[in-house]
């Protein structure tokens, strides 16, 4: 008498069946899992800049084994106090010239975006590795000046803290753009960012109240340089091209504190063969973050974490929508989108039906396991300078246009190096 019938071994036999149904239907969905987390020696880290965003970066560099946190730095100690627990074994210092003097291997640049510069190339040329957070810079000279630094430091790692480039959805998701699914020319995108959060944080005195609130100053990259920025290199990733105009408009529409930038943007950005609109907001929630691609077959709705494939009725049967979860998706039917299809079939599992629908780890995570991999492995990192300027250039733009309340040329040979 044949063995009963096992359900998980069935699904393991069916993984190659699967890919290879996958790659002939021009879809790479089993093809593209997650990377591995990076499985060498240990890579000791300096993390400069300790506020919300820099505590974050100390979270997630707790959940990577290789990352070793040797030096904290901010010139406001409470931050660093505060900072502490998080690296319990780090030395902790003031001043970051002298983060640059430990025995570190990477520098972690989490500082106010105006004060990149000088950091990133006092670190590259004392022979660190930089992961320097986007924007690279709050002017277009000082970014160009950062990736020139970076293309010239030879056998050192510069990843820009665009985190969404190793974000495994993103990636997985990307695969099926380039087969054209989505039909003919991607024409329209739409996108936006919503948070009722002020901005403003409180301080014991004028001189750090200004120091704390650097983002609200004239100064500042604005809610499309410090925000927008991921949203719309992946945008620039999926259409594989560079905005060539900016038409924007800004408003205080919530925040009447003083405050010298728009707390709410609304963008329309020009490619070559599609028009981009981003609204982003600290005024409403209502809505969340996300991005819309819209094909003539098929749209996609990407989030940070998930995504929904939607077909049109007159789009053409690929042949694998069989083996995909369905969701419902506002009015309309979605596919959704598993970033880990591979591993979770190798396990027994159903991408998005029994098994997780969600990416492993937080981008962020992810992020940093790419950086340590690439100093490991002498790899180009998920996203170098020539990506970190090109959105920086972008996102300024398009911070340039809100201010002005008007419409921004982008010439091509402003996204040289």
């Amino acid at each position: 008498m044949s063995a009963p019938f096992d359900r998980r071994d069935f699904l393991k036999s069916a993984a190659g069946t699967l890919t290879l149904l996958l790659s002939r239907g021009g879809l790479s969905a089993a093809q593209t899992p997650a990377a591995e987390p990076p499985a060498g020696p240990p890579v000791t880290i300096g993390v400069i800049g300790l506020g919300p965003w820099g505590r974050e970066t100390l979270a997630a560099l707790g959940r990577i084994p290789q990352a070793r946190v040797g030096v904290l730095c901010d010139v406001y100690e409470p931050f660093l106090k505060r900072a502490a627990p998080g690296a319990p074994n780090a030395t902790a210092v003031t001043d970051w010239r002298r983060a640059l003097e430990a025995p570190v291997d990477a520098i972690v640049v989490a500082t106010p975006t105006p004060l990149h510069r000088e950091i990133v190339e006092a670190a590259l040329q004392a022979g660190k590795h930089v992961y320097c957070e986007a924007p690279l810079a709050a002017s277009i000279d000082d970014a160009r000046a950062i990736a020139r630094a970076a293309g010239a430091a030879s056998g050192r790692v510069f990843q820009a803290g665009l985190q969404g480039r190793a974000n495994a959805l993103y990636t997985h998701v990307l695969q099926f753009v380039k087969t054209g699914v989505l039909g003919g020319e991607l024409t329209l995108v739409n996108a936006q960012w919503n948070r009722k959060e002020s901005w403003r944080r409180p301080a014991p005195t004028p001189e750090r109240e200004a120091a704390v609130n650097w983002r609200l100053a004239r100064e500042s990259p604005g809610l499309m340089g410090e925000v927008g920025i991921h949203q719309l290199d992946l945008v620039m990733q999926y259409l594989d091209a560079r905005p060539t105009a900016i038409v924007g408009a800004g408003a205080i529409a919530a925040w009447r504190d003083g405050r010298q930038i728009p707390d709410s943007v609304v963008s329309l950005i020009e490619f070559p063969k599609a028009r981009a609109t981003f609204r982003v907001s600290l005024a409403s929630s209502f809505g969340g973050a996300y991005t819309i691609f819209q094909g003539s077959d098929s749209s996609l709705l990407m989030k940070e974490s998930r995504g929904w494939m939607i077909k049109e009725a007159d789009s053409p049967l690929l042949g694998w929508e069989v083996y995909a979860r369905k969701e419902p998706v506002h009015d309309e039917m979605g596919i959704a989108m598993v970033a880990d299809a591979t591993k979770l079939l190798q396990a027994g599992v159903e991408p998005g039906k029994s098994g997780a629908v969600e990416p492993e780890k937080p981008p962020l995570v992810m992020a940093y396991e790419s950086f340590i991999r690439s100093i490991q492995q002498s790899a180009p990192p998920a996203a170098g300078a020539k990506e970190g300027f090109a959105a920086t250039v972008a996102a300024l733009k398009a911070n340039e246009a809100a201010l002005a309340g008007g419409r921004v040329e982008v010439a091509a040979d402003a996204y040289d190096v």
